[in-house]
């Protein structure tokens, strides 16, 4: 007689068996026979009561808790950045997120796009636990694709004008109440596969020329969530200053000062500085960075934090901001206001006289902050120009900062992190939305200190959740892919510059050809080009390191009001601290620690959703205050060579514009995609990335940010050719003619 199984053995053959999981399979499976299969049957039922075991898609069969059917309902979610198909279950009923699902594509199915839904096979993946392989067996419908644009009246229908650059016009065939020249967005519909695709309005944003449309076109062409559901306006109502010490340090002695941008929104970080008293440590110092105790207001699984989550950070733009908090907490209560007490979580370092971090703890405390100091602020007060607010603040708080920041930068550049130089530019806005100026942010000292300090206490805190064996979620960069920096060493050996071939590329290499540059007109080009050979950071709950910073161990701990990652290494620090009230906990709990691969999937996503959003809004911006100057003459370099043309970005607004290859003239380009160059077939002349170039404005677009520029004069190559007639290069024409004569000759053999 074989023993019953248990109800472990039960849910593992359950989960490894879908859609073969009825009564009978399972007692076949163990060889449960006779009166036996009658406390099987017993075991199955409570399992079923207690939620581990739920009824499959035939009913008669089963599935594990949080598994998937065999045959499945999907609708495509999106793509990974390695380009797979990833997709939701169409309904899912269990507690927790549905698990992660990959679309195998095979040869001869239908293309799928974000919103299609398909009837697929599941299986659960060989290779990734948690993770299901789904298979095709038919595709339901066309996606309802959404677009943007600005829509215009003809006869009973219209068309739209889509903002996206990339996107064809649609012909709109119920119009609504949209009336001509407004921006809306549409629902395509099915139609034919050739002409116009159709679609109908689902809602009316307004003047597309307002200066608030702007932002706005980001935020619903990117699908930015901008409204809080009243669940989550209701929770944030609902909370309370902290004014109690319970479970607290009072840090309030301490001169904790908040810098920031002069528009800053929110203040999440404060920081001080004192000599170290350890006569271990003599000429070292002591440096507190404190963060907004944002976990103490955002329980884990409650509105607030779904809604975070799914957010996954703030979006900022020139004329707002679409917060990863109601206000109430990102502009009030999790804010370090001058004056007033707020919980924080607080990172004590100890550095040695040479900068190296020699001892570190972590503090929940209530702290008081001094002032609120701006960048511009603490810089006037250091070189001796100090205001009311400053004045009263130099010896105890500013000038420690400053000594200690000299010691943190020795240790900065014997770590030789990457060293780029990349000039920030500004726009700056009338009261009524519109562009007034753009112009350069000025990188102060103060930036470069604060800059220091948060990367130091990131570094704390995750060389400390590792020593408490707490998984958290790092921020990694991975090394720069071997083909990009090929592509990187042509183009800087194009302006005369040199990166070590042969060894190991280490930021020290980066950084010396960085500096080869600095100065010289070439710096801003050569330093994008070091940004684009790098790969995209992101978060993982894997430590790769950080290669742009050159640190083994780096997480995110410094804004948890903006960022969704910082809020679960603040958990983490709660959890393995043992910190918070155990009958409301605010830590970390085993739901969390579960599914940080899953999280940190998500906020990586929604950081590249975010920054993508705020490009796209400063080419807007750009273009709106160019639209005006459009005939006029620009200087700038060649930023980017591709098959249909080149970009220029201007150098005094960075804006950056294409130059369609078809406008260089009647020679024919041939597009060097390993030197990204494009090389005249005639006259051999070269264009590449770092030409100086001088350009004429011929387009601007607002609505869609495109700039179309008429190149003048490049550098090395002098004005295109505009007067050698059309029909390409005499090479090609040779070549045409001959293929015409031999196809004659061909026909006339025939004959």
């Amino acid at each position: 007689m074989k023993d019953i199984p248990s109800k472990t053995d039960i849910l593992t053959w359950v989960k490894e068996n879908p859609g073969k999981a009825s009564k009978r399979d399972i007692a076949r499976a163990f060889g449960v026979k006779g009166a036996d299969r009658i406390e099987l049957k017993k075991m199955i039922r409570e399992m079923q009561a207690d939620g581990t075991l739920k009824k499959g898609a035939g009913r008669k069969t089963y599935r594990g808790d949080g598994a998937l059917p065999p045959v499945t309902m999907l609708e495509i979610a999106g793509e990974t950045p390695d380009g797979d198909l990833m997709a939701r279950p169409q309904t899912w009923e269990d507690e927790g997120e549905p698990p992660a699902i990959i679309v195998i594509e095979k040869k001869g199915d239908p293309a799928l796009a974000k919103g299609d839904r398909l009837l697929a096979r599941m299986t659960p993946s060989q290779t990734e636990e948690g993770l299901y392989e789904a298979r095709m067996i038919k595709k339901i419908r066309h996606s309802e694709r959404r677009a943007l644009g600005v829509f215009r009246a003809e006869g009973s229908g219209g068309r739209l004008i889509p903002v996206d650059r990339k996107q064809d016009e649609m012909q709109i065939v119920d119009v609504g109440e949209a009336q001509d020249g407004e921006l809306v967005e549409v629902v395509s519909l099915p139609g034919p596969r050739f002409g116009l695709k159709r679609a109908n309005v689902v809602e009316r944003l307004g003047d597309p020329g307002a200066a608030r449309s702007v932002s706005l076109i980001a935020i619903h062409a990117h699908e930015i969530p901008n409204e809080f559901p009243e669940s989550v306006v209701a929770e944030a109502a609902k909370a309370k200053p902290l004014t109690s010490l319970k479970g607290r340090e009072d840090l309030r002695h301490l001169p904790l000062v908040t810098i920031d941008p002069a528009d800053a929104r929110d203040h999440d970080d404060a920081v001080c500085a004192h000599p170290d008293e350890d006569p271990g440590n003599e000429g070292g110092w002591v440096v507190w960075v404190a963060i907004a105790d944002v976990a103490h207001y955002v329980r884990p699984g409650g509105a607030l934090d779904r809604e975070a989550k799914k957010r996954g950070n703030s979006t900022y733009f020139p004329d707002r901001v679409v917060p990863m908090l109601p206000e109430e907490l990102s502009g009030d209560l999790c804010s370090l206001h001058e004056g007033v007490d707020r919980p924080c979580l607080a990172a004590r370092m100890r550095l040695a006289p040479d900068g190296r971090m020699v001892g570190s703890t972590f503090h929940r405390g209530l702290m008081r902050s001094p002032a609120s100091l701006t960048y511009e602020q603490a810089q006037a007060a250091w070189d001796g120009a100090p205001d009311e607010a400053t004045g009263p603040l130099l010896e105890p708080a500013l000038k420690p900062l400053y000594a200690a920041y000299e010691a943190a930068a020795k240790a900065r550049d014997a770590r030789a992190p990457l060293a780029l130089d990349l000039p920030e530019r500004r726009i700056e806005l009338s009261p009524e939305g519109q562009v007034t100026s753009v112009r350069f942010r000025d990188r102060l000292e103060a930036h470069r200190l604060i800059e220091e300090f948060m990367i130091l206490a990131n570094v704390a805190a995750a060389e400390t959740l590792e020593k408490k064996n707490r998984p958290l979620l790092y921020r990694v960069h991975e090394e720069p892919n071997p083909m990009k920096l090929d592509a990187l060493r042509e183009q800087v050996e194009e302006s005369g510059y040199n990166l070590p071939k042969g060894q190991v590329l280490k930021t020290k290499h980066l950084n010396q050809l960085l500096d080869a540059a600095a100065g010289t007109p070439d710096a801003e080009l050569i330093n994008l080009s070091v940004l684009r050979a790098q790969t995209q950071a992101y978060y993982s709950p894997e430590n790769f390191s950080h290669f742009g910073l050159n640190l083994r161990s780096y997480g995110h701990f410094t804004s948890p009001i903006r960022r969704y990652a910082d809020l679960t290494v603040h958990r983490a620090l709660i959890a393995a601290h043992g910190w918070g009230d155990a009958r409301n906990p605010d830590g970390q709990t085993m739901e969390e620690r579960d599914g940080l691969q899953k999280t940190a999937e998500h906020i990586s996503m929604t950081e590249r959703r975010s920054m993508e959003a705020e490009r796209d809004t400063i080419d807007r911006y750009l273009s709106a205050y160019l639209a005006d100057q459009v005939g006029a003459e620009f200087e700038g370099r060649v930023s980017g060579v591709a098959r249909f043309g080149l970009f220029v970005k201007l150098d005094e607004t960075g804006a950056d514009g294409l130059v369609p290859v078809s406008s260089l003239g009647a020679e024919y380009f041939r597009y060097d995609e390993g030197r990204a160059a494009l090389i005249g077939e005639r006259s051999g002349k070269t264009i590449t990335m770092g030409s100086k170039a001088r350009v004429r404005l011929a387009e601007a677009a607002p609505l869609t940010g495109g700039l179309l520029f008429e190149v003048l004069e490049v550098e090395g190559f002098g004005k295109p050719a505009r007067n050698a007639g059309r029909g390409g290069s005499p090479k090609r024409r040779v070549a045409k003619a001959k293929i015409k004569r031999a196809k004659a000759a061909k026909k006339a053999r025939r004959r």
